[in-house]
Order: structure tokens, then C-alpha cells, then sequence
């Protein structure tokens, strides 16, 4: 126990080993939903749904225990929600690349991060990126996010002559995915922690008792992870129309990355004098790290989550409550067969509430400013109209340079803003 603490320096931040173990149970907790989601978003790409979920689980692990033992910060790491619904409905079933293409889309833009992290650009990248922009495409992701679980769950359906409509509300999925969302939003405000995933399971009780869903038992030897395994099309992704792909998965990854290490690490009083976060580097590392593994394993990009933050307000401060939820992600793979039960329009109220959670980046937006709103609002509406964030990052790029132009805002425009611009503009005309 002596060597534990001495390796984390739980001594040194006011904490014990209980408080860490406690603290990443319950960050573990408030994530879990994640392991029953990303089967349910990836095999709707044609990927195997048991391999997809021990793939999820050992990434989330594998990402954990690096942040943990090599940054050593209370950070625990999963598959990103909206990268994971863009890999399928953007990148697979929209631009119809194979689910194998863009694996290796993910493992490349994975080792661009590894690149980034190793040389220390990382602050030059972000700061590339308008602020504005930064915020639209979170907002933007989560208007994605929400049109999927609307989609996905029956809420919303095809009409030709307005594209989309409400659809039959009387119906069991539109109802459940609505009592899932109504759920999760009651539990989150009453702070009960697990919230997203109570919401998921009281759902497919439901549906197991009113005979829609078959029940399959609770525990059982892991799936097999042959199916996603090492399948990655690393040739395939390097495609000239992949380019925005890559650039896609590796800036959402990095926005998400640094803003929830930021907000963590500020909770959590971690922060030096100057406001930097101890291990940064480290941090970046163990989170490009495990997009590159998770590819490999079989699951779209593996980010950082801001959930890590219930963990901190239990008393977590040290890696030892990242290893904790590692271990936790591990113990999951036996419990696949739950996981297989779990129907769409039980997460679909779960995808709907993080959609609702990445909307409130709009409030720092300066709607005063005309060429501030104008890429931003672009961003939030043709990201889900268009399908792919990847369309949506460009059009707002372009438009955000095409207004500062035209308002004869020159020196907002930086060097990197054109060179991207340019870049995305001859993507969405020529290619």
C-alpha cells in the first residue's frame, strides 16, 4: 500500500487510496453507458457487435491505465461520443468507405496526435483554430449527435417532399427513446450518480418485460474479438477524399481532449499558478496512445471524458482513480450479453442527452458579432444536414474566412486559417 502512495502521491494531495478506489467507481459509473452505446452506434457500419464491445471496453482500459500510470491523472478515457456516430453514418454508410477504411482513418489521425504530442505543437494547432470555430464545432457535433438518436430511434423519419418528418409517437421505440431522455435528465439534475446508464437499463427492462426485447442472460465468457481485431485498411485511408476524414477524427479528438483535461484538472485544483495542467504532454501522449490501440482493437477514436469530473468532486485526484476505472472497463467485458440486449432506442435518450450537454457551448458564442455567428451558425446546422462533421468543419472554416474577408477583418484571418481554408475548399469542389 506504502509503494501506491507513494507512486501517485496520494499523500501529497490531501487523498487515500479508498477515496481514489470510491472516486473510480463512481467516474466508471457515470461513463458505463458508453459500453452498451458504441456496440449500438459501430454495428450499424456492419461491425461485429460483440467484438466492438470488448474492443471498447479494452481501449477504454488500455487508455486509462496509461493516463493513470504515465500522467498519472484522475482522467479516465473511453470511445469519443460523436466520433463514433461520425465514423459510422459519416464516413461508412455516408461516404461509403468500409468500416475497415476508416479504422485506418482513426489509427492515422491517432498517430498525427502521437506526433503532435511528441514535438509540442499541440498550443499552435489549437490556437490555429478561431474560437469561434472551436465552439461551433461542439455545438455542431451535438446537433449530430442529437439528429442521430432522433433518427435512430423513430422520433424523426424520411418524408420525401420535406426530406424529414415527426414520426408515429404512439409507437414503442419513440416512446421509450422519450422516457429514456426524460429519465437521465431527472436522475442527472437530482445529481444521482450513473444517471446515463440507469436510464439505459430501466429501458431495456421495459422492453424485456413487455416481450420486445429477448432476454440472453447478464454474464459470460468475452466475445470473441477476432471480427475487428487488426482489420484496419491503413492503404485504404490514405484515399485523397479521406484527407478531411483524418483532419476530422484528429481536431475533434484534440478540442475534446484539451477542454475536458482543462476543466477536470481545474476541478480537480491541479492547475500551477500559471493555469497548466501537470503532465500535459503526458496526458495528450496516453490519449493518442489509445486512439492508435483502440484502432487496432476495432472502435472508433478514444478521447478523454469530462465525466471524469464526478470522480474528482468524489475526492479522485491522482491516477490511481484512472487505473481504478480501468479496471472497472476490464471487469465488463464479461458482461456482454447485457450489453447485446441493449435495443437503439434504449440509447438513444443517452445520445440525445450528451447532444443537449455539447449545445451549451452556444451560450460563450458572441452573437453580436455578425462574422462570429454566421461560421458558427453554419457549423451547427449543416453539420447534422449535411451528415458528417467533416462536411460541416469545412463549410464553417470556409465561411468564417469568407465573412472576415468580405467585413474587411483581414487580420483575424491567420496564416494556418487560409492554408486550411484553401485546403477544405478545393476538398468540397474538386474532390
Amino acid at each position: 500500500m506504502n509503494a501506491i502512495e507513494r507512486y501517485f502521491g496520494i499523500n501529497g494531495d490531501n487523498t487515500t487510496v479508498k477515496t481514489e478506489i470510491i472516486a473510480g467507481i463512481t467516474t466508471f459509473l457515470t461513463m458505463a453507458y458508453i459500453i452498451f452505446v458504441n456496440p449500438n452506434v459501430l454495428s450499424e457500419a456492419g461491425m461485429d457487435k460483440g467484438a466492438v464491445f470488448v474492443a471498447t471496453c479494452l481501449a477504454a482500459a488500455v487508455g486509462c491505465f496509461i493516463m493513470g500510470l504515465y500522467a498519472r491523472l484522475p482522467v479516465a478515457l473511453a470511445p469519443g461520443m460523436g466520433l463514433n456516430a461520425f465514423f459510422t453514418y459519416g464516413v461508412v454508410l455516408g461516404m461509403g468507405y468500409t468500416w475497415q477504411t476508416a479504422l485506418g482513418a482513426v489509427f492515422l489521425s491517432g498517430c498525427l496526435f502521437i506526433l503532435l504530442s511528441l514535438f509540442k505543437v499541440r498550443e499552435w494547432v489549437i490556437n490555429a483554430i478561431p474560437l469561434c470555430l472551436k465552439q461551433g464545432i461542439v455545438a455542431g457535433i451535438g446537433a449530430f449527435l442529437g439528429f442521430i438518436a432522433l433518427q435512430s430511434s423513430g422520433i424523426i423519419v424520411g418524408q420525401e417532399a420535406t426530406l424529414v418528418k415527426l414520426g408515429d409517437m404512439s409507437s414503442f421505440a419513440p416512446m421509450m427513446a422519450a422516457l429514456g431522455f426524460f429519465i437521465i435528465i431527472g436522475l442527472v439534475y437530482k445529481q444521482v450518480s450513473g444517471a446515463v446508464t440507469i436510464g439505459i437499463l430501466v429501458i431495456t427492462i421495459i422492453s424485456l418485460l413487455v416481450g420486445q426485447t429477448q432476454y440472453s442472460g447478464i454474464i459470460s465468457a468475452p466475445p470473441s474479438i477476432a471480427p475487428t481485431l487488426m482489420q484496419l485498411d491503413i492503404r485504404g485511408a490514405f484515399d485523397v477524399g479521406m484527407i478531411s476524414v483524418i483532419f476530422a477524427f484528429l481536431f475533434v479528438d484534440l478540442f475534446d481532449t484539451t477542454g475536458s483535461l482543462v476543466g477536470i484538472a481545474s476541478k480537480a485544483g491541479l492547475l500551477d499558478k500559471d493555469g497548466n495542467i501537470p503532465n500535459m504532454d503526458k496526458a495528450l501522449l496516453a490519449d493518442s496512445t489509445a486512439t492508435v490501440t483502440g484502432a487496432m482493437l476495432g472502435t472508433s477514436s478514444t478521447t478523454s471524458y469530462i465525466e471524469s469530473a464526478s470522480g474528482v468532486a468524489s475526492g479522485g485526484r491522482t491516477g490511481l482513480m484512472a487505473v481504478t476505472v480501468g479496471v472497472m472497463f476490464l471487469l465488463s467485458i464479461f458482461f456482454a450479453p447485457l450489453a447485446g440486449m441493449i435495443p437503439a432506442y434504449a440509447t438513444a435518450g443517452a445520445i440525445f442527452y450528451v447532444s443537449v450537454l455539447m449545445l451549451f457551448t452556444l451560450k460563450d458564442i458572441n452573437w453580436e458579432d455578425l462574422t462570429e455567428a454566421a461560421p458558427v451558425a453554419v457549423v451547427l446546422m449543416l453539420t447534422p444536414l449535411t451528415y458528417s462533421i467533416a462536411d460541416g468543419i469545412a463549410l464553417g472554416f470556409i465561411t468564417f474566412t469568407a465573412v472576415k474577408f468580405m467585413t474587411g477583418k483581414f487580420s483575424e484571418i491567420t496564416i494556418p486559417v487560409w492554408i486550411l481554408t484553401a485546403i477544405l475548399l478545393i476538398k468540397i469542389v474538386l474532390l
